[in-house]
């Protein structure tokens, strides 16, 4: 046993004095497919560039039925009322969440296909689609001339990177006996970004739940407001 024991220690030895060391660097290139099926509303005289209002749903319009889209937020408003504006509407599939990427890469092409203001781009969710509008915001903050995040929950990346999105005037809203998303987060947000961002309210609805985004997108008053707003 003691012959073995030494001739183990002196090969372990010999390996440890002969370790090397390399640097180097890999490049590669990751393609993943994706397919948004959207809804894209377009003004009465699209002739001429106009604002841009971008609309992301919540978990319950997830799929692949556009229809979910049409009895919620600026859709369901346009029904009653006249927006002097575009409004996209994208779907998230399910089994997944969305992704801020695949989000930008869909706006683009809006931009480009029709005469988009592009002083003019407001963005706008609720709950799924509020983390959303955060996350988009963080990752393109160049973009966008307004946000109206409703309801959300919120990552780490924005609550650390909170002035980064100094310059963008911003309308949150909350229900404060929301089962579904604490309104913690909300909260938190606030706090963090009105130290930078000079243009922010907050406001709580003390009767609401998680549904505190009907509301809001069937008043007049906050789109009066994202329209006046431009970068």
């Amino acid at each position: 046993m003691k012959k073995v024991f030494l001739i183990t220690i002196l090969f372990v030895s010999i390996i440890g004095f002969g370790q090397t060391e390399t640097t180097g660097s890999f490049k590669s290139e990751i393609i993943t497919p994706f397919d948004l099926q959207y809804i894209l509303h377009k003004p009465e005289n699209s002739s001429v560039p106009k604002p841009l209002l971008i609309f992301l749903h919540g978990t319950g319009e997830k799929g692949n039925d556009l229809e979910k889209l049409k009895g919620i937020g600026p859709l369901q408003y346009i029904k009653t009322h006249t927006l002097d504006a575009y409004i996209l509407a994208p779907q998230c599939p399910n089994d997944v969440y969305w992704d801020s990427e695949q989000l930008y890469q869909l706006i683009k092409k809006i931009i480009i296909e029709n005469k988009i203001d592009t002083t003019r781009i407001y963005l706008t969710g609720l709950s799924m689609g509020a983390w959303a509008t955060w996350n988009l915001a963080y990752k393109h903050p160049e973009l966008f001339a307004a946000l109206v995040p409703i309801a959300g929950y919120v990552d780490r990346i924005p609550m650390v990177e909170n002035c980064k999105i100094k310059d963008i005037p911003i309308r949150m809203f909350h229900g404060l006996q929301d089962n579904v998303v604490n309104i913690s987060y909300s909260i938190g947000m606030y706090n963090k970004l009105r130290e930078c961002n000079k243009d922010i309210k907050f406001e709580i609805f003390n009767d609401a739940q998680h549904d505190s985004w009907t509301r809001v997108y069937n008043n007049p008053e906050i789109y009066d407001w994202l329209l006046k707003q431009k970068k």
